[in-house]
């Protein structure tokens, strides 16, 4: 059988001369997610912002910077009502780390980080093997995380186009108080009309960007010209092709036997943990090109660029109902 030819995503196929593909849409998405920031801030006592550094993260910080201000500005002082929150691997990029903090500082932020290894010091946390992926233990280090500080509401960037249990997961989504999501015990959201109550113990995960799509984040960052780690873009990367995947060459992500290491360019349409995320081959240099790429996509971000969720369709739905973001 005849491999399939590649696709031709030249921009001029796909919005032809004289057309500008349209973004008025746009106003309509910061309009809904400005608000349900605002909600949060008004209606929970101890609420915070989950902060990786990675691009939903980061548009998310974009439209709460417009819905409360830098700090320091306007007559009440400005800046943002609630703390940044980082569950962090150790297995992070160092990249996506540091334009974490660079960000956080020039927002004037308070930054909470806590670690997986931290768990693992304390016995909380043990991995089966040195090398399995640290990834799904982040629900523990999250769970500790949201006890030590009381936190009542976590603010993520989750959005439903990424994955099959994401997308019937509500925008204020209520979680008991062993942090766990019940898929059918969810309440309803009418007329953006949110249920917020707590017992106590319980708390909620809010997701502002949930009616976004992987590719309204990118027109948002192109409009609004949203710095980004420098991964998204166009390098180049030493990867191995395995199961479909191309997974870069890093200590922690070694070849394996009989394994072929090729350079290739590459970016990040996702980025997380080192030992389950993957680049995908791309010579976009700037938020416009991926805008182009992302119309002609025809694999999801996390199916593309995850290798935990490879496992089974119902991977990410029990992480969830484990306490996962």
């Amino acid at each position: 059988m005849n491999a399939r030819p590649p696709l031709d995503i030249r921009p001029e196929l796909l919005a032809p001369a004289g057309h500008q593909l349209s973004n008025s849409h746009l106003d309509a998405l910061e309009e809904e997610t400005i608000f349900i920031l605002r909600e949060v801030a008004a209606t929970f006592e101890r609420p915070a912002l989950l902060f990786s550094g990675g691009k939903d993260s980061l548009v998310m910080l974009k439209c709460a910077e417009k819905a409360f201000g830098k700090k320091g500005e306007g007559p009440s002082g400005g800046g943002l009502p609630y703390p940044l929150l980082m569950i962090d691997t150790g297995h992070n990029f160092p990249e996506v780390t540091d334009f974490r903090d660079q960000r956080a500082q020039e927002l004037g932020a308070e930054l909470i980080v806590r670690s997986v290894e931290d768990s693992m010091k304390r016995g909380t946390v043990r991995l089966a093997h040195p090398g399995e992926s640290r990834n799904v233990h982040q629900s523990v280090t999250l769970l500790e995380a949201i006890e030590e500080f009381r936190f009542d509401a976590l603010i993520g960037g989750a959005r439903r186009d990424e994955e099959k249990a994401r997308a019937k997961e509500r925008i204020f989504s209520h979680r008991d108080s062993f942090g766990q999501w019940q898929p059918k015990a969810q309440r309803p959201e009418l007329w953006t009309l949110f249920n917020t109550r707590l017992a106590p113990g319980e708390h909620f995960r809010v997701f502002p960007i949930s009616n976004w799509t992987e590719l309204d984040v990118w027109q948002y960052i192109a409009r609004e010209n949203v710095a980004l780690p420098s991964l998204y873009y166009t390098h180049q990367r030493q990867v191995v092709e395995r199961k479909g995947l191309l997974v870069p060459v890093t200590e922690l992500t070694p070849p394996k036997a009989g394994e072929t290491v090729v350079t290739r360019d590459v970016r990040f349409r996702t980025v997380g943990d080192i030992t389950c995320t993957c680049p995908v081959a791309s010579t976009a240099a700037n938020a416009n090109d991926i805008v182009i790429e992302t119309l002609a996509a025809e694999v999801s971000e996390r199916g593309a660029t995850r290798m935990d969720d490879q496992t089974s369709e119902a991977s990410m739905e029990k992480r969830k109902k484990d306490g996962y973001f």
